[in-house]
């Protein structure tokens, strides 16, 4: 199989010893220097552009919506009213979704922004944008998407949409975002993963407050988005995402370098790791409860068979991991978020790292990894799952295993993603839910990480 490359496989510093990763990903140096200089070269300027905007509306949704459909007519009406209302209309800038949002606002004569991707397959910017930027990095761009928005509006899409959704909701919840409109448009679309929200990561596993359930809202009209959204008004440093908070004021240079320092840092942390499995899940299952005691075997199994465990380094099933590495000798690392600037860490982690900077954090936890296993979680580790999905679909990253633990639990994800996404609305490819994979026991997990370097997952 060709080598692919890979958008996350990037590191800086000084050293001699380049990182190599199974087959679907080229043999990449982990410390080219110059790697650094374009990444921030990209916030930068991102920040910049951005910080000149003002009343921002993020449309998120599919790129494969056809002109003249419903969504795309909601979505033109929507930012039509919305740049009436001297809202700035932000999108990717690509078609579908985005263009017919970006339509909706030059017909407004309001903004209309784009923030484009570079893709292997082209994304051409849509006629409608009047304003751009382009990013070469995936992680970099979805933070411009975020960052500056007062308020968010989705619609059907596919793996890159609820990875955004999930993110945001992810953010706020996590007060790295305020509170602000989260709408999103068509309840027969959202209605089966909302209810998988509440029924499973809510109930089942309290990986969710019922609170958290509350920070979006769903409408069938767009008048009621249009409602939810049309009072809200800018906000100067209402987030600690904002471009206003890089790009202006005395306090720009410090944060700016602050992302850099965390991106060098994390980047040098991981760049020795050789046979590294990433175990991500919810901090709410404990010891005793049947995912801990899984992730724990699986971790032990792993760890004699020479792989690392990177984890969040929490509680949960971070915990189990870690407890599991560290029982057979195997290197048990932590990838941790400061919390109001404290650390979480659980005491069976060998090696760490903290982030300010959740993007910057994700971005480390993903760059190394030889596969990624998923356990039952909340908003943290669907996003996460998504945003794997994402890269990969978009060949952003090499196939990987991604592997989903517990088929009681993802079941109805699993078939929202194949009845919704890829049957019905067709924002996903047939092939694309062939990129995970559901088990119910540690050795299967096992086994299709042995076998993945040598044949295709």
């Amino acid at each position: 199989m060709a080598k692919i490359k890979s958008d996350l496989n990037t590191s800086v510093g000084a050293g001699r010893h380049p990182k190599v990763f199974s087959q679907y990903h080229e043999l990449v140096n982990f410390r080219d220097t110059w790697r650094i200089f374009k990444i921030m070269a990209e916030f930068v300027e991102g920040y910049q552009f951005l910080s000149k905007l003002k009343g921002e509306v993020t449309f998120f949704g599919s790129a494969r919506t056809k002109p003249r459909s419903r969504y795309y007519e909601a979505a033109r009406k929507l930012a039509f009213m919305l740049g009436k209302n001297k809202h700035t209309i932000i999108t990717g800038g690509g078609p579908g979704i985005m263009e017919a949002a970006n339509r909706g606002a030059k017909e407004a004569a309001a903004e209309s922004v784009g923030l484009n991707i570079q893709l292997p397959a082209e994304q051409i910017l849509n006629k409608y944008v009047t304003k751009s930027r382009g990013f070469h990095y995936f992680f970099t761009r979805k933070v411009m998407l975020t960052a500056p928005s007062q308020a968010f509006v989705l619609f059907p899409g596919g793996f890159g949409t609820l990875d955004e959704f999930l993110e945001v909701v992810d953010y706020i919840e996590l007060n790295k975002m305020e509170k602000i409109p989260v709408v999103l448009y068509d309840s027969e679309f959202w209605s089966p993963l909302v209810k998988f929200l509440k029924e499973y990561a809510c109930e089942k596993i309290g990986a969710l407050s019922p609170e958290t359930l509350k920070l979006f809202t769903v409408v069938d009209d767009i008048k009621d988005a249009f409602d939810l959204i049309k009072t809200t008004k800018e906000r100067p440093y209402f987030s600690d995402l904002s471009p206003s908070q890089f790009a202006a004021g005395e306090a720009a240079n410090w944060r700016i370098f602050r992302i850099m320092a965390e991106l060098v840092e994390g980047f040098e942390f991981v760049a020795e790791l050789k046979k590294d499995i990433t175990i991500l899940g919810t901090k709410s299952i404990g010891a005793g409860t049947k995912y801990y005691e899984m992730a724990y075997e699986l971790a032990k199994k792993l760890g004699k068979d020479k792989h690392e465990i990177i984890t969040g380094g929490g509680p949960g099933i971070m915990e189990a991991a870690n407890k599991g590495a560290r029982e057979v000798g195997a290197s048990s690392i932590g990838l941790n978020l400061r919390y109001d600037h404290q650390i979480r860490i659980n005491p069976y982690v060998d090696k760490s790292i903290s982030f300010f900077f959740p993007f910057v954090r994700k971005l480390i936890v993903t760059a190394p990894s030889l596969a990624f296993v998923i356990f039952p979680g909340g908003l943290g580790t669907l996003h996460q799952a998504f945003e794997i999905l994402t890269l990969v679909q978009t060949k952003k990253t090499g196939k990987m295993p991604l592997i989903f633990v517990g088929s009681e639990f993802w079941k109805d994800l699993d078939k929202f993603i194949r009845t919704s996404l890829r049957d019905k609305y067709k924002t996903i490819s047939r092939e694309d839910v062939n990129y995970y994979k559901i088990v119910d026991n540690v050795d299967e997990v096992c086994r299709i990480i042995k076998e993945c370097p040598r044949k295709e997952f």
